[in-house]
């Protein structure tokens, strides 16, 4: 650990009391009811042959789970909601329900129904060719890109929705632990956001009717799609970080048009990267935290202004921001990662006035981190759990966990829960000194995060979905 400079330790920001339908969203989380008016779907009116545009009030749906970590955007849950903490393939699970294709996008809840992604490929028609040998390679076959939508109590699938056909011969080559449907889904309160990197972005009801799709935006990426988008105000924010293009840009989360690009400017071998951005509150600022190769930024949402920025070494940057006590935690991604704590009150390039302090070791390259009592915690793509004094850097424990490491950790309380890719899922108390609380084994491949609805856990698998519950199976 590298101490950088010294900091005090000071009380959270106030939150974002912004009227975006998102941040309202985040307010409920905090037990704050609220009411407001957002746009409704723009109905087409024939009259004189023109097209009238009809604004009303629309009342904001409640989501248990709307986007990629949770209404706390950090992986959090409170303790008073009581969560499983012992299962296994056949108990306490509540159901399992096969899932179409693949994809690795962690599941969102709206009331009753469960949204996530899939690439599912498109049945080809029978041939009067002969067939090929038992070890020949099938030729690739097109993908339908689409949204999932199942019945949380039962694990039905209800609806498919195919919103982009991605072409075998145009399909670029992913990563081994990627897939063509990995950023999970957003929703803000009326509408849901599907992103699938290069290929598009689309907006849907929670029926699953088609807003409107947005396929305009290629690139050439390097191992596929990864980062999720977020919702501000009347912004879609993603970034388009590829072979030969790094820049972040919103859209109009009303009709999919492009409102501001930012090129990120800073000069980078390896451009690439799969980061989901962070919005934060500072001194009543919003700021959009987007770390991707070589740079952190903060932005200004509402124009993609940079606020300030941090410089580093690091390309393929996936785990997302977080924020506590005051300072922005974001992980340096490959070839070997750093943590840097980053006091977010500059402005330009603040690289050697605001970096607090800095650690090398056992830093995460695809899971997220976890904050709480000032700590912060990690897991290592190869298993070793480490806990940090916040505003110092300094270690507090390690512990190895052992396997290896995709999912982000979720925080229940002072329970961590650690999913590993071998389906192994380790509890460990951290009030203290780390202890083991149970280790849990579905015996699937998982790269998704873990997911909350009510009482249970969702926990996605390479072929399946689990609703796992703290009740044994009737």
């Amino acid at each position: 650990m590298h101490r950088i400079a010294s900091i005090g330790r000071r009380n959270s920001p106030r939150g974002d009391k912004s009227k975006s339908v998102q941040n309202a969203w985040f307010l409920k989380f905090e037990s704050v009811n609220m009411a407001m008016k957002v746009f409704r779907t723009v109905l087409l009116l024939p009259l004189v042959g023109c097209l009238c545009t009809v604004l009303c009030d629309a009342p904001m749906v409640q989501a248990d789970w709307p986007e990629f970590r949770g209404p706390s955007r950090l992986g959090l849950v409170p303790a008073e909601r009581k969560l499983p903490t012992v299962w296994s393939p056949t108990e306490h699970v509540t159901w399992r329900a096969e899932l179409p294709g693949q994809g690795w996008s962690s599941p969102i809840v709206v009331g009753r129904k469960i949204y996530l992604t899939a690439a599912i490929p498109v049945a080809v028609p029978p041939s009067n060719e002969a067939p090929l040998p038992a070890d020949a390679v099938p030729p690739p076959v097109d993908h339908d890109l689409s949204l999932l939508i199942l019945d949380a109590d039962t694990g039905r699938l209800e609806q498919r929705v195919d919103l982009f056909r991605q072409s075998a011969t145009g399909a670029p080559r992913i990563h081994k632990k990627n897939s063509h449907a990995s950023p999970t889904p957003v929703f803000d309160g009326q509408h849901l956001y599907i992103h699938f990197g290069h290929q598009g972005t689309a907006c849907t009801t929670l029926d699953g009717v088609i807003v409107w799709r947005n396929d305009t935006l290629a690139f050439p990426p390097v191992h596929g799609n990864g980062g999720s988008p977020v919702v501000v105000g009347s912004l879609l924010i993603f970034s388009r970080d590829g072979a030969d293009i790094s820049e972040v840009l919103a859209l109009d989360k009303r009709t999919g048009q492009v409102r501001w690009t930012t090129p990120r400017e800073i000069p980078a071998e390896k451009r690439f990267s799969f980061c989901t951005p962070l919005v934060i509150e500072v001194a009543g600022e919003s700021q959009l935290i987007f770390p991707g190769s070589n740079v952190v930024q903060s932005l200004a949402p509402e124009s993609g202004q940079e606020i300030w920025r941090v410089t580093y070494n690091g390309y393929s940057v996936i785990p997302r921001p977080v924020y506590a006590e005051g300072l922005v935690f974001i992980c340096t991604g490959y070839d070997r990662p750093s943590l840097l704590a980053i006091d977010p009150t500059g402005r330009g390039d603040v690289t050697a006035t605001h970096l607090r302090w800095q650690t090398d070791s056992n830093v995460p390259n695809t899971p997220s981190l976890v904050s709480w009592a000032n700590r912060v915690a990690m897991i290592s793509d190869r298993g070793i759990a480490t806990c940090l004094d916040l505003t110092t850097g300094e270690e507090v424990w390690k512990k190895r966990i052992g396997g290896n490491f995709s999912a982000s950790p979720l925080l229940h309380g002072t329970t961590l829960y650690l999913l590993s890719e071998e389906g192994d899922c380790t509890l460990l108390d951290v009030s203290g000194e780390p202890i083991e609380i149970s280790r849990n084994q579905i015996s699937e491949r998982c790269l998704s995060s873990l997911t909350v609805v009510d009482e249970d856990l969702l926990l996605r698998s390479e072929n399946a979905l689990y609703r796992i519950s703290r009740h044994s199976k009737s």
